[in-house]
């Protein structure tokens, strides 16, 4: 019988083989998988911010201390183990994880306890006491410990409003910690802007904005929220407290200012005070000797006012119904329509926007997005805007706007040591451009000499009646206007407001019994028919731009005083010739003007003002308007 061991032998190799074989079939322990860039970013990025799930360097920890498991199972008790194993310096690392693991867990379990222990967290993280920050600026988890932060002082302070909006308390007062207390003081007085007191704070990073093109917001420490301003509770008033419009919503920031949040983690007695900054007062704070940006969210404030705004609602109304604004207007607002979207403040040039026909200050709004946006234009302007009752007489709407450019002026600056303020550009689109020319021509008597055939002074009236003829009448250039830009201005007349769809239009208008009563009681006792037919039956600013209307075939006489900057942008829709082009409303022989320094053709309809080439246009313009003032600033 031959010995079987050879036979075994010679197996061997085969079956070494196919375990060699095997073994190369099946993944290593360790190893790689190639993915794109889009998901190699996406994994290093996620966050409690992000992803409702812990960021790689907060599992790292849970993972190095066995509790990542745990964490899911027991957030509270794991969160309770990283606090008690914190040392009493540096430990970057753990209170990073912890800042971040209390929001995660608030967020989950809607415990705003551990919201504000986040804010604590990433503050003491931030802001070691005396020393300065150990985590580079180019850590990630810097800006995300910034970020964690902001939103856990909005969601901290945060109690439910209804349906799925927060509003944010900023009382003093002592908060419960996870680990303790958080005592916070504040200022008695509470937070002002502009004569008034601020309250209804909402967040507004949770907020999603439309209607916009661009969502500008300024990154930095703090939380952003808008605030409504309390009309009813004015504090002391200040100068042109009463153009702020009564909805105006402010964006503001919150800090907590945390005292030695570091030291006091161990005995859990955290103690700081509530500040709150306006974004148009304060654009940095000073924390632990170092100037740091506020963060603020500026368009989403925006987007939220007029979201509630009723300027929509009264555009249609406004222009058939004279009279329907200063209706709706509250009695502690200012009666001539001119309204400041900020405060005040000297040394910078007012922009004023002049709406169109149908219109309202509302239907700016994409464009004061964009201009205060813009840093170099928020430093160096203001801006304004103008309602009026669009269906009224364009020489009494425009005699409305002088009138309120002058007495703004006085309110705000009496003394006329603010040059600026006497360097205004108007903007105005379709009617509102007639309005906006109105403000910068000489008209001599020639508006007159249309309707009286006596001299002015020779026309019997009393003293308040002859003002408000004069101003309807009579047009010099504002001292406080520099520039004007026209916007699908039709200075020859609309298209539309010529033959039978004009008349059905003007027809519509119904303009207020009262509108020259005054004036017409005293034309009646003078006998001029010619002038007493003028005021008893006064055109609509529909007729007003009907080509052939004579007091527009006046104005079209008439240029822009040359002392005063004129520009022209012009909407033509198509592709085809410039000179034979119209935007449905105005043509471009309408809207064209010899005077005009430059004129942009934009390739649109007459709604135009939003438009990303109308809005570039008027900011070169004010670019070039500051520049030119550059070495005269007080």
């Amino acid at each position: 019988m031959q010995p079987k061991t050879p036979q075994k032998r010679r197996g061997r190799p085969i079956a070494l083989s196919i375990l060699v074989l095997a073994s190369a079939g099946c993944s290593t322990p360790v190893g790689v998988q190639p993915v794109d860039i889009q998901t190699a970013y996406a994994l290093q990025n996620l966050s409690a911010l992000s992803a409702e799930q812990a960021s790689e360097p907060s599992k790292t920890v849970l993972r190095r201390l066995g509790l990542l498991d745990r964490f899911e199972t027991e957030p509270v008790r794991v969160l309770a183990e990283l606090h008690r194993g914190l040392n009493p310096v540096d430990d970057d690392e753990r209170l990073f994880a912890l800042a971040e693991l209390a929001f995660l867990h608030a967020d989950r379990a809607r415990d705003r306890r551990y919201f504000l222990a986040a804010a604590v967290y990433a503050w003491a993280l931030l802001f070691p006491d005396a020393d300065p920050p150990r985590l580079s600026p180019s850590d990630p988890r810097y800006r995300l410990a910034y970020d964690l932060y902001n939103q856990a002082v909005a969601k901290g302070l945060g109690q439910a409003r209804g349906g799925d909006r927060e509003e944010v308390v900023l009382r003093p007062g002592l908060y419960p910690l996870p680990f303790g207390t958080l005592r916070l003081g504040a200022d008695p007085a509470g937070p002002a802007w502009g004569g008034y007191r601020l309250d209804h704070f909402m967040p507004t990073t949770t907020l999603r904005v439309r209607g916009f093109r661009n969502r500008y917001n300024r990154h930095g420490i703090g939380a952003p929220l808008t605030a409504a301003i309390d009309t009813q509770r004015s504090l002391e008033k200040t100068v042109g407290a009463e153009r702020l419009a009564a909805g105006t919503q402010v964006p503001v920031t919150v800090l907590l200012r945390l005292d030695q949040a570091r030291a006091h983690l161990a005995d859990g007695r955290i103690e700081g005070r509530i500040e709150i900054y306006a974004a148009d007062q304060a654009t940095t704070v000073e924390v632990a000797g170092r100037s740091l940006p506020l963060e603020s969210d500026p368009t989403a404030a925006l987007a939220y006012q007029l979201e509630h705004s009723p300027l929509y609602d009264l555009e249609l109304t406004g222009f058939l119904r004279g009279g329907l604004f200063k209706s709706w207007l509250p009695k502690d607002r200012a009666q001539d329509g001119l309204f400041t979207l900020h405060p005040y403040k000297p040394g910078r040039i007012p922009v004023v926007l002049v709406h169109g026909t149908g219109s309202s200050p509302a239907r700016w709004a994409e464009l004061v997005n964009e201009l205060e946006g813009d840093p170099h234009i928020r430093e160096r302007f203001q801006i304004w805007v103008f309602f009026y009752d669009s269906g009224n007489p364009i020489g009494f709407s425009a005699s409305r706007l002088r009138s309120a450019l002058n007495a703004a002026v006085e309110e705000f600056d009496p003394a006329g040591r603010d040059a600026d303020l006497r360097r205004m550009v108007v903007v105005g689109h379709s009617q509102g451009g007639l309005l906006t020319k109105l403000t910068a021509i000489d008209s001599g008597d020639r508006f007159w000499r249309r309707i009286s055939d006596q001299p002015f002074d020779a026309v019997p009236m009393d003293p308040e009646a002859r003002a408000m003829l004069k101003g309807y009448a009579f047009y010099t250039p504002l001292p406080s206007v520099a520039r004007v830009v026209f916007v699908a201005t039709p200075h020859h007349g609309a298209l539309l407001a010529a033959g039978r769809i004009g008349s059905i239009a003007a027809s519509l208008v119904t303009l207020p019994v009262d509108l020259f009563s005054r004036a017409a009681q005293a034309v009646t006792l003078s006998g001029e028919e010619k002038l007493m037919k003028a005021i008893l039956s006064p055109p609509t600013a529909v007729d007003n731009m009907n080509p052939d209307n004579p007091a527009l075939q006046i104005l079209q006489t008439i240029p822009v005083d040359p002392r005063i900057k004129a520009h022209s942008i012009i909407a033509v829709r198509g592709e085809g010739a410039e000179a034979a082009g119209d935007d449905g409303v105005v043509s471009y022989r309408s809207a064209h003007i010899d005077e005009a320094v430059s004129e942009k053709v934009v390739r649109w309809d007459h709604s135009c003002q939003g438009q990303p080439e109308v809005i570039e246009e008027i900011r070169r313009i004010l670019y070039q308007h500051a520049a030119e003032y550059a070495g005269q600033r007080p």
